[in-house]
């Protein structure tokens, strides 16, 4: 590691010994992470090189105690793999103590208010994150409980999901601004919402491949146009598949999100036409495509098992990279860091 300024610049070992990124001096204890609207762009670079530190501290078997002594609850109303995996393992590692809370486990919403819940839960412990339906809960946890409060996911936004895709989107070429990321599929979910707010706001010219009954909000739109001025990205919405022409990535979800099956039907219908394959490959006009996938996948429908065979390494780096940037938002928000922001 060697300091240059005001800045740290990182060294990962790898195939590349490229420079990963800079951890800007930068403090946010005490912040919750709702919705990357509410993280410039800087402080989104800041959480992406933390993680970046602390996957190579990983990497050579260094774990730390920045969370030592604190005490995490993690709510899910909806069940997870890679969000549960990456909460406990990142706190644990870090020192602190995480509680599965199950949608059975406890009365947010139903005998008591989320408010109470909140109130109560903030209280016993120094952080919770919360993964379920409706983002006006995970708000109400941050407003009531006075403790850091992180968004895994909800039906509007999926924050930590992006950094991992910014992560492992820069261990692949070195940087964000000025890359073209191409979205295909249901294009008012959670991801897509997500991803277009971190693209606009980081300079990410960005794409949504989508029939028009499953375009994004217009409210949301502009407010990503706006963040888009000043980072120098477009917002590209469109049916038109010729778009993914010049993409460095390709990017697509399930066809049909969490509490929406009996749709399965209906969405398979009108999403075929923009399954990724290969053809659609051949479209970008490049050989460095990659393709990005936020898991878990439906191979046949969303993609074809050959695409996402032939790219599983890059997905199951975006899937690892779950669990450092979910770590970096931890320790950056909660953990005991100097009075810069950065690890000792």
């Amino acid at each position: 590691m060697i300091w240059l300024e005001s800045y740290n610049y990182i060294f990962i070992e790898g195939k590349e010994n490229r420079v990963c990124g800079v951890v800007q001096k930068m403090k946010l204890t005490g912040r919750s992470f709702l919705t990357l609207k509410d993280f410039t762009p800087e402080e989104i670079s800041y959480l992406l090189d933390l993680a970046a530190e602390l996957k190579a501290r990983k990497k050579k078997g260094i774990t730390g105690n920045t969370l030592k002594g604190k005490n995490i609850a993690l709510i899910f109303e909806k069940p997870s793999t890679r969000t549960r995996c990456s909460f406990t393992i990142g706190c644990i590692d870090e020192g602190g103590h995480p509680e599965y809370l199950g949608k059975d486990d406890i009365q947010l919403g139903h005998k008591e208010s989320v408010e109470d819940t909140a109130r109560v839960l903030g209280r016993m412990f120094d952080g919770i994150e919360f993964r379920g339906f409706k983002q006006e809960n995970v708000e109400k946890l941050a407003k009531y409980s006075g403790v850091p409060v992180w968004n895994g996911l909800t039906d509007e936004y999926h924050p930590t999901q992006i950094l991992a895709d910014f992560l492992t989107l820069r261990e692949q070429f070195g940087k964000l601004k000025g890359l073209k990321l191409v979205f295909c599929g249901d294009g008012r979910n959670n991801m897509a919402n997500s991803l277009m707010i971190g693209s606009s706001k980081m300079g990410i010219d960005f794409v949504i491949l989508a029939p028009k009954e499953l375009w994004p909000k217009e409210e949301l739109v502009n407010t990503c146009r706006a963040y888009a001025e000043s980072s120098g990205a477009s917002i590209t919405i469109t049916e038109n598949i010729e778009e993914v022409k010049g993409a460095d990535a390709i990017y697509t979800d399930v066809w049909c999100s969490m509490g929406e099956e009996e749709k399965a039907a209906e969405r398979v219908k009108l999403l075929r036409p923009y399954q990724v394959n290969a053809e659609m490959f051949a479209k970008t006009g490049k050989d460095s495509t990659i393709f990005l996938h936020c898991l878990p996948a439906v191979k046949g429908n969303e993609v074809t098992e050959e695409i996402f065979e032939k790219y599983a390494d890059v997905v199951f780096d975006e899937a690892e990279n779950r669990m450092h940037t979910i770590k970096a938002v931890m320790v950056a928000t909660l953990g005991e860091l100097d009075e810069e922001g950065q690890l000792s």
